[in-house]
């Protein structure tokens, strides 16, 4: 054999020797990685507090990357905390009164349907029309869940929550009448016990509104019921005209009065002979 061919025959030999070699660390190491895996596996089975606390570990990871990511935090279950319900989803009669409402208080539909939702709902185990509520939260607070009277009434159905914070305790505390859904709860059964003392819903919406001993509601009650009928014939389907907005006035004198603009010196007007 020439001296070439032993050398071919040695790299040959090298080369064998080194893939064999490689095949046997890959398939001991692969052999290694299966039984971690499968010694893991069971050590999950048999612990599911590690297993849980291994998944709360990597949810936790996952989130601070994706805030990383976006640049605020994540919070999955926000759209629990929502007041809102897809007005499509209502029943026709509660769809067309969401939409009238959201029109004319310029509140977006789907809270206004979720209220709507409950108000029905509440308003039939409270034998009282649903519109008679949505009428008294309209001219309340004109669906604003935040509104504040200088003497202490509170939120959509406005009511006195250092007198009634009884009834808030069933639900966490006075806090919860900025909880729209809360307050319109709260808010029907102090209507519900005024008219039932009163004996009538326009002597009631006088002592709801704290009028009852001087008579002068400052035409509250006439505002109630005049929102009440039209609520009531927008829920049996008729057309109701939404009141035109008011034209905004200037209340404000300019700094300086206004001079007009006068034309540039070289600018000709062309005459039509």
């Amino acid at each position: 054999m020439t001296a070439l061919g032993k050398t071919v025959q040695g790299i040959r030999c090298f080369a064998s020797d080194v893939a064999q070699g490689f095949f046997e660390i890959t398939h001991n190491g692969f052999a290694l990685v299966g039984l971690a895996t499968v010694c893991l596996a069971a050590t999950l089975f048999a612990r599911p507090d590690l297993r849980d606390a291994g998944e709360t570990r990597l949810r936790d990871w996952l989130h601070a990357r994706q805030e990383a990511a976006v640049g605020m935090p994540i919070q999955l279950d926000a759209i629990e905390r929502a007041t809102a319900t897809d007005p499509r989803g209502l029943p026709k009669q509660q769809a067309a009164v969401a939409y009238w409402l959201s029109k004319k208080y310029r509140v977006a539909p789907e809270p206004l349907s979720a209220l709507v939702s409950e108000a029905y709902e509440i308003g039939e185990k409270a034998k009282l029309d649903p519109t008679l509520i949505l009428a008294v939260m309209a001219v309340e607070s004109g669906f604003n869940p935040f509104a504040q009277s200088p003497v202490g009434a509170q939120g959509l159905m406005q009511v006195m929550t250092g007198v009634h914070k009884d009834k808030y305790e069933n639900f966490g505390g006075k806090l919860a009448a900025f909880d729209p859904v809360t307050n319109l709860r709260v808010g029907v059964k102090v209507l519900q016990e005024c008219i039932q003392r009163a004996g009538g819903i326009e002597a009631g919406l006088k002592f709801y509104v704290g009028a009852a001993l001087s008579g002068e509601d400052g035409g509250y009650v006439e505002k109630v019921l005049a929102e009440h009928a039209r609520l009531k014939l927008v829920a049996s389907g008729r057309h109701v005209p939404l009141p035109q907005p008011a034209p905004v006035l200037r209340t404000v004198a300019p700094a300086e009065p206004e001079q007009p603009v006068a034309p540039p010196a070289e600018e000709k007007v062309a005459v039509v002979s």
